[in-house]
């Protein structure tokens, strides 16, 4: 979805301080959608500040007057996490956001997050009534005004229900660990987060980056779980410095949310040159450890000329602005279909080329050359043709016999990610699919080991942020109903 960066011309509406001005259907379908702010494409593109730089509130209320507040509401539907849209929605439109931001935080505990990096556009947004023939209601950028306004003023607490005397363990802090943690604790639940890394969050603070998502909304939603009650361990490796038996003989259940961490390769001639980067290890040096700041941060990256960056997803436009950002003169993303058939987002890919970054469509690397120390030069690239669409619904790329080669100093794979196979390698019992991802019941994560769950990417693979908020949330209510009744039923699991 392309929209203009001008202001919309709005129709002359007073707003009240409380409350909906009075307006027809037919008077709200003539507001245009309002344009989110931005930093130039030319400014943004040497810094790593935020891009969107969100609505004012008369902005946020004249898109929330767009609603038409349908009988039958689709979008709520359209939601992995069954968010009561149409009412946070009204409430903006009234102007009382404190209503509005209690309405979002009863299912939702990531706002903040999810009106930055949800795909909207293919969830609630795709099946809003008004997108049948004009523009949606942008639902995420109204959620991410009421979480932004949220923050300046009074928060809205995560409260702890009476005490159950249970204990569960989840493991893996990113966005299904952190939904599930504040499910359970306003339940009731004395509630353990397990992390690996020295910071919670998962892949919203090693591999979104800063100008997607500023890692200081993910500490504050952080920060809000601790205050309730959640008790949060960093730097511990389940299956390494403690294994999941001895999470069994203290904890009531456990909830697995491991991630897919695991970088995909191409198994191409070059791949260990020095400067060919997964785009998990490139995404995490700057994001997580701040390589950006070096020497002030600790951890070095990569300073390139020439950098190409293979993959069509949301994580390769990731790496690609991010090279650009470091200082790169060109940065190709190479893409072995053509724009159409691109998985990214189309506000990312439309970032993206704003910002200079230079697609090579029907292309795909073949091989990569070094000099004498080892370092890559060279990315020799197959053109390739579309021909009949393969299982996903896209047209299979097809090689030619012509190949072309780019000088470059830097390559990053961003070709997914598999899961983290830590947990599934060290859990006698615990049944796999064949590529490690963790088999679970669906609706509600049970495995094959009775009181432990799975959910988020190590049960669906690299998937989005709110899919594995579902997850989370789904195995709450299941691991509620489990400490309070003891039951657990056969399993029923899908290969």
């Amino acid at each position: 979805m392309s929209e203009s960066k001008q202001a919309p011309q709005n129709p002359a509406i007073e707003f009240p301080e409380r409350g909906e001005p009075a307006l027809t259907p037919k008077q709200r379908m003539a507001i245009p959608r309002q344009p989110m702010p931005e930093q130039p494409a030319e400014v943004r593109s040497r810094n790593f500040l935020e891009v969107n730089q969100g609505l004012s509130a008369e902005a946020a209320r004249m898109e929330a007057l767009r609603c038409i507040q349908c009988k039958d509401p689709k979008c709520r539907q359209g939601c992995p996490v069954g968010i009561n849209i149409p009412a946070f929605v009204k409430k903006v439109a009234e102007g009382d956001f404190a209503e509005g931001v209690r309405i979002l935080k009863r299912d939702n505990a990531l706002p903040a997050v999810c009106g930055r990096v949800c795909p909207q556009e293919g969830q609630c947004e795709k099946v809003c009534t008004l997108g049948k023939k004009g523009e949606p209601v942008a639902i995420g950028r109204i959620e991410r005004f009421l979480a932004d306004w949220e923050r300046e003023h009074d928060r809205e607490p995560i409260v702890a229900g009476p005490a159950t005397g249970k204990k569960v363990a989840i493991v893996g802090a990113g966005p299904a660990g952190l939904t599930a943690a504040a499910d359970l604790v306003r339940l009731g639940h004395e509630v353990h987060l397990f992390e690996a890394l020295h910071r919670a969050g998962g892949v919203l603070v090693y591999g979104i980056p800063e100008f997607r998502l500023p890692k200081r909304i993910v500490h504050d939603e952080v920060r809000q779980l601790e205050t309730a009650g959640v008790r949060l361990h960093t730097s511990v490796v389940v299956g390494q410095t403690v294994t999941m038996d001895e999470l069994h003989e203290r904890f009531d259940a456990i909830f697995v949310a491991t991630g897919a961490g695991l970088p995909n390769f191409m198994d191409l001639p070059g791949e260990n040159l020095n400067g060919v980067y997964s785009a998990n290890e490139y995404l995490t040096r700057v994001n997580l450890m701040r390589a950006y700041d070096f020497p002030h941060a600790d951890t070095p990256v990569a300073r390139s000329r020439s950098v190409a960056v293979v993959g069509g997803g949301n994580v390769a436009m990731d790496a690609a602005r991010t090279a650009k950002r470091l200082g790169a003169e060109h940065v190709y993303l190479v893409y072995r279909r053509t724009r159409a058939e691109m998985p990214a987002r189309l506000e990312e890919v439309h970032h993206a080329e704003e910002e200079g970054i230079e697609f090579l469509f029907l292309h795909n690397p073949v091989r990569y050359e070094g000099d004498a120390q080892g370092r890559v030069n060279k990315a020799v690239l197959q053109k390739m043709a579309l021909g009949e669409p393969d299982a996903s619904g896209r047209r299979r790329p097809v090689a030619t016999d012509e190949t072309v080669e780019l000088e470059v100093d830097t390559a990053v794979v961003a070709i997914g990610n598999g899961p983290n196979p830590l947990v599934p390698r060290t859990t006698p019992g615990l049944r796999t699919k064949r590529w490690g991802n963790i088999l679970a019941e669906k609706g509600s994560g049970r495995t094959s080991l009775k009181a432990v769950w799975a959910g988020g990417d190590i049960v669906l693979g690299a998937a989005t942020v709110i899919l594995a908020m579902g997850a989370g949330r789904a195995a709450a209510r299941s691991i509620d109903e489990y400490l309070r009744t003891g039951e657990w039923p056969e399993v029923t699991l899908e290969e």
